[in-house]
């Protein structure tokens, strides 16, 4: 996706507090960071997907988790119940 486009639609997600939306653009943000070799910013955007699949109680958060844990930004969880 492009960026304009991106930034547009996560402003978007922003105001209608679409927190699946949220997860999904900034997943969708930290794919293409890590395409680049960004791999700084694609934590970044992973982080704040992690944030809002934690807070929405969103079943993300485990896989989101094991991103950034395999690139040693967070603690692996130990279980998913």
């Amino acid at each position: 996706m492009e960026i304009d486009l991106l930034d547009r639609a996560l402003l978007e997600a922003h105001a209608r507090r679409d927190t699946t939306e949220l997860i999904r653009l900034y997943s969708l943000a930290a794919e293409e960071c890590e395409a680049k070799q960004d791999i700084g910013a694609a934590c970044f955007f992973l982080t704040q997907a992690f944030v809002f699949a934690l807070e929405s109680g969103a079943e993300e958060a485990f896989e989101l988790n094991q991103k950034l844990a395999d690139r040693g930004r967070v603690h692996r969880f130990t279980s998913s119940t």
